[in-house]
């Protein structure tokens, strides 16, 4: 029967695929299934929906980006590798193939499944939309089988999957909102009682404190009374902010996890080198303190040496800073302001990048947020000795995931000089005892780097380029910029910049607004006055983008309540390409789907994570022929990052990471440039006299012009700017500590048909014991 149906399935393929050839359906199928002109028209006809659709539209293109992205992402693509079909044009040698196409698997169609989840969606929400959304959502179906992607029983299951979750998701919203509006959100409910029907309204029978009786709204004889009482309807409100704020929050907790564990990106070159500081705690490390190996080694200990167990905190903190800076803004200027935080950190690109990687700034934003708000109780009048303590203390373990904690001191050092009730501090104990506990803290590191020449100084300062010559210059200004306008989301950097200039004439001049701006504001300028000096990684100035925008969601509510209604445009402006922006990050493929044709790897911004595996199982296959040839064989990674990558992904090399024996090293240094050149069994001179090695080189990636754009948009082979440099010669170090270096040529890693990495491999012979003198 099977067998049967598969031929059924192959010969209308072939009807269609091949008889059905003619020059229109040439051009017309493939500009079907994906056409520059369709991301511009989506993108109008959703604005259109949520500007002038009112309630209706904005659920229509809420629900359709809901279901698009979780049905693209966890329902097809895990039944595509459930199934594991290969597309006709890979299994069928006469199949006509008129379109490129990615790696995935053919069953069942996404094509197929996005338009008619699309259709069911839309048909909940406007009855007539079938007419027109139906016949296209048919003709992009047919198109894929046209064009030798897809089987006719593919999209056949798509478009039955798609109409169904898409039918399944609205319809569970509707009932979830019923029952749970009416228990935690009644005004709210009142006002929307049906998310299937937003015209839908339910009058209010009554308003007694905290506490609304509900009517059933079939029953049309109710007479509607009006509130009494503002105070108890604020007081309301106020909760349903923080509901609705917690809800968001778990929500994006779960969305995380479900992310960090589903393998969608390998590890980075940082997150594999500080992994490998796990596998060998210590009081501090050449270049960062210890808490980020304490952290990842907690999270390893619990989950395995998996990426789930290595990222597992990061979308953690990010939870807990949200609760805590939701509650904070909800005690000291409104719950409804926090939730608008809370969408503003959400769609600021760094953040979400910080949700996600497990890299040294997630917990020093939590860290310093958390010294924030309870140093904020600590400079009231009322201040208690506890509550300095706290901060001190909060301060010292952010200064023990990075250095830059330290700026704290100095912010409040800048808020006591601006508002003088908070000095009176000064003349107690409560602030000097702080300063105690932050220096407490700093001791792990200032001992270890006692016993290590104090190495981690000469390091930062090499990084801030403090030993050169001052010499001004526009060019890293201009980088810091626009770099911080792209992460920090433009419209939301301008909004907290001009808060942090405009407050100050503001007649309330709220002592809280001039905490948040010493507590955020001098670590952005500062950072951008020395741009001037030398170049600024983007993300140093993480710790401050919170207070930052805690003093815009302020301010800027203070003015749309005096009557500057444009803020809330502003606002939206934000937000909402913010949060879609944010929602690509995590899957560039969708880009791909948007505008019919994958993103060049050159230009996949997730590029730097992701085809770490493939690399690193090309690498040990390079060894393993090596090491059938009779000595033992390792392996040398030109860079620290890239020998933890290895380390991670290669099993046998992951197993022996924290044993006297590795089996990955990065090359030889003559002085310290990472924390390997303080481990000796990392000193593969030391340890692997006579061995051979497959030493890795990664080549550095073609740039992609305005020329390449244009081609790459086209469908034509793409035209480098810049092509790759000539191919290098084995390192001087290496021809010195091996018998012979072969170039064993580049290797291409790809997924699917696009190159994300070129490695260069070398074989290197015998490797000779050190001379007496160390060289």
């Amino acid at each position: 029967m099977i067998t049967w149906l598969q031929s059924v399935d192959h010969a209308v393929f072939r009807h269609i695929n091949q008889s059905w050839a003619n020059p229109v359906f040439d051009w017309l199928m493939p500009f079907l299934s994906g056409n520059p002109f369709f991301v511009p028209a989506l993108a109008l006809a959703c604005a259109a929906l949520v500007w002038f659709g009112g309630r209706r539209g904005r659920l229509a293109v809420l629900f359709l980006a809901l279901v698009l992205a979780l049905g693209d992402r966890y329902v097809c693509r895990t039944i595509k590798n459930a199934t594991g079909r290969d597309r006709p044009y890979l299994a069928l040698p006469d199949a006509r193939l008129r379109v490129k196409i990615g790696p995935s698997k053919s069953m069942p169609s996404s094509h197929a499944a996005n338009w008619f989840a699309a259709a069911m969606v839309l048909l909940v929400f406007y009855r007539r939309s079938w007419r027109y959304m139906i016949p296209l959502a048919g003709a992009v179906a047919l198109s894929r089988v046209y064009n030798g992607v897809h089987y006719p029983s593919d999209v056949l299951a798509g478009a039955i999957l798609g109409a169904g979750y898409g039918g399944v998701t609205v319809w569970s919203a509707d009932a979830l909102w019923n029952w749970a509006g009416r228990k935690w959100w009644p005004l709210w409910w009142r006002n929307l009682p049906s998310l299937m029907n937003p015209d839908l309204k339910v009058e209010p029978s009554a308003v007694s404190g905290t506490s609304i009786e509900m009517e059933h709204p079939e029953e049309q004889s109710l007479k509607a009374e009006r509130a009494t009482e503002p105070a108890a309807i604020a007081a309301l409100l106020d909760k349903h902010w923080l509901r609705l704020g917690y809800v968001g929050i778990a929500a994006v907790l779960v969305f995380h996890l479900a992310y960090i564990g589903s393998g969608a990106i390998s590890l980075s070159k940082d997150e594999a080198y500080q992994w490998m500081w796990s596998k060998h705690l210590d009081l501090s490390y050449y270049s960062k303190p210890p808490g980020i190996a304490l952290i990842q080694f907690v999270g390893t200990s619990l989950w395995g040496d998996t990426e789930f167990g290595v990222r597992f905190f990061s979308p953690v903190f990010a939870a807990i800073l949200s609760v805590v800076m939701l509650r904070f803004m909800a005690a000291h200027v409104g719950a409804r302001q926090g939730f608008v935080l809370l969408v503003a950190l959400g769609g600021t690109p760094l953040l979400g990048v910080g949700s996600v990687l497990m890299t040294i700034d997630p917990p020093l934003v939590l860290c310093w947020c958390l010294a924030m708000t309870r140093g904020w109780r600590a400079v009231q009048t009322e201040g208690r000795l506890a509550d300095w303590l706290w901060t001190g203390l909060w301060i010292g373990l952010g200064f023990l995931c990075k250095y830059s904690a330290l700026y704290l001191v100095v912010c409040f050092a800048i808020f006591f000089a601006l508002n003088r009730p908070a000095r009176g501090h000064l003349r107690k104990a409560g602030p000097w005892l702080a300063l105690v506990v932050v220096g407490i803290c700093t001791l792990p590191v200032i001992l270890w780097n006692a016993q290590h020449g104090w190495i981690t100084a000469t390091h930062v300062a090499s990084n801030a380029s403090l030993a050169s010559s001052w010499k001004p210059t526009l060019k890293f200004a201009g980088e810091f910029l626009g770099a911080e306008m792209a992460l920090l989301n433009m419209v939301f950097l301008a909004g907290a910049l001009l808060a942090g200039a405009l407050f100050w004439r503001h007649p309330s001049r709220n002592p809280l607004w001039v905490y948040l701006f010493c507590l955020g504001m001098p670590v952005f300028l500062a950072h951008f006055l020395y741009s001037f000096r030398a170049r600024i990684l983007p993300n140093w100035i993480a710790p401050a983008v919170v207070p930052m925008f805690c003093l815009m969601v302020a301010y800027w509510d203070a003015r749309w309540r005096e009557g500057v209604r444009a803020v809330r445009n502003w606002f939206l402006l934000g937000a909402v390409p913010g949060l879609l922006l944010v929602g690509l990050m995590h899957e560039s493929d969708w880009a791909g789907k948007l505008l019919g044709r994958p993103l060049p790897a050159e230009l996949d911004w997730l590029r730097r994570v992701r085809a770490w595996k493939e690399t690193a199982s090309l690498v040990e296959g390079a060894r393993q022929r090596l090491l059938q040839q009779g000595a033992p064989a390792f392996i040398i990674s030109e860079h620290y990052g890239m020998a933890g990558l290895f380390s991670f992904y290669i099993p046998q090399a992951r197993a022996a990471v924290a044993t006297p024996l590795p089996l990955v090293y990065s090359i030889t240094a003559t002085r310290p440039n990472n924390q390997l050149y303080f481990w000796p069994h990392y000193q593969y001179r030391l340890h692997r006299a006579g061995q051979n090695a497959i030493y890795v080189h990664e080549l550095d990636p073609p740039r992609v012009g305005l020329q390449g754009l244009r081609d790459w948009w086209v469908g034509q082979p793409i035209t480098y700017a810049r092509q790759p440099k000539a191919l290098p010669a084995p390192p001087p170090r290496l021809v010195e500590e091996f018998d012979t270096v072969s170039d064993l040529g580049v290797f291409e890693v790809k997924l699917g048909k696009r190159v994300f990495r070129r490695v260069q491999l070398f074989e290197c012979r015998g490797l000779r014991s050190p001379t007496p003198s160390g060289e």
